[in-house]
């Protein structure tokens, strides 16, 4: 049984699933001194509670064993515990359980209190690294890579932070003065603990071999459980419009088949350690029941040491099996710990703080870029967008419009060649400073839950409500939002008054317009508005982004029309560049686009 081998499963799954690192063992270990730095006071004072409260507890075995010494030398036997020293036995004993009662509550109140602070901690730290990490980082990271580290990990972790961690500094305390308080009392006894020693040690070992690669293994595998679900729900309705239906429950199936192995593999895995801690307990009160038989028999200790060290012993079946418990819940949060903290592992923003940009025109210069090593999405793309310049980039779907777009936003930086702003690299500047310049709209926006005041002021903290409201009437928004019930102040998102898709974007180009970034890369961002809609926003939007310099990814024709400049994009490279003028006089790709577009 124990050279069971770990399950079959196919390895490109689980372990493949995630995009953000997991954080090495040293990241890791740096973080733990980090938090124990933050809250040393804290464990500290603790560990001091805790100490009271297991000296209290060692109170009742040391008087119980003195009684039994006493009947033991006296030859009146029972009637040495009438009077005084009975009285003064009971009295203590009280006074110890007292003690020691109030203080196992002050344990666990501060241990509770600790681990909240610590986890409070952890998710605050994980959200800033994650908002600071550069955003074709995040881009590029799997969804259920993501769902899985801010919900399941965050889960894994709570119950350890609230009570493994506390829970194993008690343990490891309490059996410490338990063994100090039986050396004391009964010092030929200590040694008799070191018979279990050996079976604990193996089967430690054995276990903790193999537990925390299991652990990792089983949550990629969940990582790649919630990747796939989450697509499949994500993109509904284009698994049923291309009736991919069936592969997609095959793929989800396969995930779990695969999860649900290294779960059945870890619980094996603790099938076996929880019977070595159950060997332990019971070999170290055998073995002090035993051992002090023999010495007692021998006359080198009393029967009041004897039972001293037995009640000793048995109190550590709960401290030893306390540790190891938490410890194995450990090794669930350790993995849990290093996908969080592996955001670390990332430079947030490894910009040169000098690096700063001397104009306004953006310039791509032999550009190639590709998501996947060898696979080159744009090849050989150049391009120079003068400051006030509206340019649109047009092609068919899957070109590298969009990625093109990105580039020239910062998001991504290329592979080989250069974008820069003002002469500047944006791959060498401060994101900080590149969002300052250059901002992002597309098609995906967020309401966040809060007042529709606090979701615009996310662009700029210090607007006043003249500044909102002027912005909200830039995108044709100020008729809806000063028909809600509570004006700027009313809830939105999630629990508040629902928006609808349009509102949402027309809240995100309000905050474009509060931002008043000098350059914007729009992708598709009024694709969710009706045609009429867009075109009356666009044109709202005409008189706000007027001389700024404007990088369009059109699907609408209309906007390509209006530019200044369009760049059509076919095949990862740009094909033709002009005015709508001169391109549709050129009868090219875009001539024909526009021909189909208009019938």
């Amino acid at each position: 049984m124990i050279g069971l081998a770990p399950p079959a499963y196919d390895p490109a799954a689980p372990t493949t699933a995630h995009t953000l690192p997991i954080g090495a063992p040293a990241t890791v270990r740096a973080y733990v001194r980090e938090l124990y730095r933050r809250h040393r006071r804290e464990f500290l004072l603790l560990i001091g509670v805790n100490t009271v409260a297991v000296v209290a507890s060692m109170a009742g075995p040391y008087l119980l064993g003195g009684l039994v010494q006493d009947v033991s030398d006296d030859p009146g036997g029972v009637a040495s515990l009438e009077g005084p020293q009975l009285a003064r036995t009971i009295g203590l004993f009280t006074l110890a359980l007292v003690v020691q009662a109030v203080f196992v509550r002050q344990v666990r109140l501060r241990g509770a209190m600790l681990g909240e602070r610590m986890l409070a901690d952890l998710r605050e730290d994980f959200l800033v690294r994650s908002v600071g990490l550069p955003p074709g980082v995040l881009e590029r990271a799997g969804t259920g890579d993501l769902l899985s580290r801010i919900t399941t990990d965050i889960d894994r972790l709570a119950n350890a932070m609230r009570e493994a961690v506390p829970q194993l500094s008690i343990g490891v305390v309490w059996v410490a003065l338990l063994v100090g308080g039986l050396a004391v009392t009964a010092p030929p006894l200590a040694p008799a603990l070191l018979v279990a020693v050996p079976v604990l040690v193996l089967g430690c070992r054995w276990y903790f071999k193999r537990a925390p690669s299991a652990y990792r293994s089983e949550a990629a595998g969940y990582a790649a459980v919630a990747a796939a679900l989450a697509e499949t729900v994500d993109a509904g309705r284009t698994v049923e419009a291309h009736r991919l239906g069936e592969r997609r429950v095959a793929l989800s199936e396969r995930r779990v088949k695969e999860w649900t192995a290294w779960e059945r593999y870890t619980l094996y895995l603790r099938t076996v350690l929880f019977p070595v801690i159950n060997t332990v307990h019971v070999l170290v009160l055998l073995s002090v029941l035993v051992i002090g038989g023999v010495f007692v028999l021998q006359g080198w200790i009393g029967v009041g040491q004897l039972t001293t060290g037995a009640l000793i012993a048995q109190m550590m079946v709960d401290p030893l099996g306390m540790i190891l418990r938490w410890y194995d819940e450990l090794q669930v949060a350790q993995v849990s710990l290093a996908r969080l903290v592996g955001v670390r592992d990332i430079e947030p923003d490894a910009g040169d703080a000098s690096v700063r940009p001397d104009g306004r025109d953006v310039q791509a210069d032999t550009v190639n870029f590709g998501y996947r090593e060898g696979v080159d999405v744009l090849r050989k793309v150049s391009l120079e967008v003068a400051p006030g310049t509206r340019l649109a980039l047009v092609g068919p779907s899957g070109a590298g419009k969009s990625t093109l777009g990105r580039l020239l936003a910062g998001i991504y930086a290329p592979r080989t060649g250069q974008v820069t702003l003002g002469g500047a690299e944006l791959s060498r500047m401060r994101a900080e400073r590149v969002r300052s310049h250059v901002a992002l709209v597309n098609q995906e926006h967020h309401v966040f839950v809060g007042s529709l005041r606090d979701n615009l002021r996310l662009a700029r903290t210090g607007a006043e409500d003249a500044e909102l409201w002027a912005a909200l009437g830039a995108v044709d928004a100020d008729e809806w939002a000063r028909g809600l019930a509570g004006g700027l102040d009313t809830e939105v998102g999630s629990g508040g008054t629902a928006l609808t898709p349009a509102q949402a974007q027309q809240i995100a180009l309000a905050r474009l317009v509060l931002a008043d970034p000098h350059t914007l890369v729009l992708d598709e961002a009024t694709s969710l508005l009706d045609p009429r809609a867009a075109r009356n926003l666009e044109r709202s939007l005409g008189r706000v982004l007027d001389g700024r310099t404007v990088v369009a990814i059109a699907h609408r024709l209309h906007t390509a029309h209006d530019a200044d400049v369009i760049a059509v994009v076919e095949d990862g490279r740009i094909r033709e560049l002009g005015s709508h003028d001169e391109l549709v006089a050129a009868g090219g790709a875009y001539a024909a686009l526009w021909r189909s577009w208009h019938g």
